[in-house]
C-alpha cells in the first residue's frame, strides 16, 4: 500500500534535483496534494506538472525563501486550506567565497534562505501540528554541518544551524507528537551542484566516479528522496531529533594517506 495515500506535503526547493524527485516520490505513494515551492517558475511549472501526471493535486508558489514575510503568507495559505502532514524545508542558497571576501550581504542571504526560512515555515506548521498531536517536520542540512568545506563558510554555519534547530524543536515538541528530523547529504550529482561546478566536471564524475567517497559516486536525488519518504513515514514513527547522513561513507573516512 502506498504510505502517504491523503496525505498533504509541503516542500521548498521543489524545482529541481532533491526537492522535485521527493515530490514526485510522495506524489507516486499517494499523496493527494503537494505544496510546491520554487523562485524559478519554468522549474516551478515542471514539477508541478510531474506531481500532477501522478495524481497529486499540485499547488505551486512561486516566491523568494530570503523574506520572512512570504514563508508566512504561504504556509498560512497552505494551512487555511487543510492541516498539513509533512513540512520538507528543502532550499538552500550557496556561494563559494574565501572568508575574508564574504561579504554582509552574501553571509545575510545565506541564512535568511537557509536557516531563518526554516525556522518561519516550521514554527508555523508546527503550531498547527502540536495541536492535531500529528505531524512530520523534515531538513535538508547537509555534512558540511559537522565542519567546514573551505570556501562555504555561511552555507556550513546556517547547515550546523539547521541541525541544531531540528533537535531542539524535536525536543519541544516531542509530546506533541510531532516528530522532527534532518537529512544531511554528502556531496550529490544536482543542479545547484553543477551550477557551482560545471557540467564538464559533473560529467567527469558520473563517468569516472567521485574518489573523495568510499562508495565513488556522488549522491542521487533519489539517494536523498528516499531517506526523507522513509523519515516522513510510519516506519520511522519513534524517530526524533535525528540527522540521517546518506553520503556513501564519505565522513567515516577520516584519514587516507595521499598517494599519487
Amino acid at each position: 500500500m502506498p504510505r502517504f495515500t491523503g496525505k498533504r506535503i509541503f516542500i521548498t526547493g521543489a524545482g529541481s534535483g532533491i526537492g522535485l524527485r521527493t515530490a514526485e516520490k510522495f506524489a507516486d505513494e499517494g499523496a493527494s496534494a503537494i505544496y510546491l515551492v520554487e523562485y524559478i517558475q519554468d522549474r516551478l511549472d515542471l514539477v508541478a506538472s510531474e506531481v500532477e501526471k501522478r495524481g497529486s493535486l499540485a499547488i505551486p508558489m512561486c516566491f523568494d525563501l530570503g523574506d520572512p514575510d512570504n514563508c508566512r503568507s504561504a504556509m498560512s495559505r497552505a494551512l487555511s486550506d487543510a492541516p498539513l502532514d509533512v513540512l520538507i524545508c528543502n532550499a538552500a542558497a550557496v556561494a563559494e567565497e574565501r572568508f575574508l571576501d564574504i561579504s554582509y550581504e552574501s553571509w545575510r542571504r545565506q541564512i535568511d534562505v537557509n536557516l531563518n526560512a526554516y525556522f518561519v515555515l516550521a514554527q508555523e506548521a508546527a503550531r498547527s501540528m502540536a495541536k492535531r498531536k500529528s505531524g512530520v517536520i523534515l531538513f535538508t542540512a547537509s555534512i558540511d554541518a559537522q565542519g567546514h568545506s573551505l570556501r562555504f563558510t555561511p552555507y556550513c554555519v546556517s547547515k550546523a544551524g539547521e541541525v541544531s534547530l531540528m533537535k531542539s524543536m524535536a525536543v519541544e515538541l516531542g509530546r506533541s507528537q510531532v516528530r522532527v528530523n534532518s537529512v544531511s547529504p554528502g556531496p550529490a550529482d544536482t543542479q545547484q551542484s553543477t551550477d557551482l561546478v560545471g557540467e564538464e566536471l559533473m560529467k567527469k564524475w558520473r563517468k569516472h566516479g567521485f574518489p573523495e567517497v568510499p562508495m565513488n559516486r556522488l549522491a542521487s536525488p533519489d539517494d536523498i528522496a528516499n531517506a526523507f519518504l522513509f523519515l516522513a513515514s510510519d516506519d520511522a514513527s519513534y524517530i526524533t531529533g535525528h540527522d540521517l547522513v546518506v553520503d556513501g561513507g564519505h565522513t567515516a573516512d577520516v584519514y587516507e594517506i595521499p598517494y599519487e
